[in-house]
C-alpha cells in the first residue's frame, strides 16, 4: 500500500458543513473533511485538537458543547456529539478499528470495521478519556479521567476504568 497525505487539516469556518454563531476555534485547531463537520452554536474547540472528519460519516458536535485542547476525534464511522457536553483535554474518540485477519496479513492491511459513537446530551467525559467504536454514552453520564469506554454507558451512569465499568448512577 502507498501511504498518501492526508493534508493539513487548515480550514475556515466557512467550509464546514454548518457552524453555527459564536464557535471558538483555538490555535492549532485542524478540522478534516470539513464538508462533513457540523458545529451548533457555541462550540468551543481547544488549542490543537483535530476533529478528523472523513469522506464518508459525519460528524456531529451539539449546541453549547466544550472541546478541551489536544482531542482527537475520528468519524468515519459517525460521531454525535450532544448538547452541553464537556470534553476534557485530550480525550480521544474513535469510530473505526481493525478487524482481525489472520497471521498471513498485517494488521495494518487488515479490513476496517466502522461504527458510530454518540454522546449524549449533558455528558461529560474526564481527561484523557478513550472512546471505541461502537459505543453510545448516555444523557449526563460522567466519563472518569483515563477511563477506556468499550461498551454502552447508561443515562447518568458514572464509568470509569480500564476498561470503563459502572461505579454508581447520578
Amino acid at each position: 500500500m502507498r501511504h498518501r497525505t492526508h493534508g493539513s487539516g487548515r480550514f475556515d469556518p466557512s467550509q464546514l458543513a454548518a457552524c453555527g454563531p459564536d464557535c471558538v476555534f483555538e490555535e492549532g485547531v485542524r478540522i478534516f473533511h470539513p464538508e462533513n463537520v457540523e458545529l451548533g452554536r457555541n462550540v468551543y474547540l481547544g488549542h490543537d485538537t483535530i476533529l478528523k472528519g472523513y469522506h464518508e460519516g459525519r460528524m456531529v458536535i451539539g449546541d453549547e458543547s466544550w472541546i478541551g485542547q489536544g482531542c482527537f476525534f475520528h468519524s468515519a464511522g459517525g460521531l454525535r456529539i450532544g448538547a452541553h457536553v464537556g470534553v476534557g483535554p485530550a480525550v480521544k474518540i474513535i469510530t473505526s478499528a481493525h478487524r482481525e485477519a489472520g497471521r498471513e496479513l498485517a494488521v495494518l492491511d487488515s479490513p476496517i470495521d466502522f461504527a458510530p459513537v454518540e454522546v449524549g446530551d449533558g455528558a461529560d467525559l474526564g481527561v484523557g478519556s478513550i472512546v471505541l467504536p461502537g459505543v453510545r454514552i448516555g444523557r449526563g453520564a460522567i466519563v472518569g479521567a483515563g477511563a477506556v469506554v468499550a461498551e454502552d454507558v447508561p443515562d447518568y451512569a458514572v464509568v470509569a476504568g480500564i476498561p470503563a465499568r459502572v461505579l454508581r448512577m447520578r
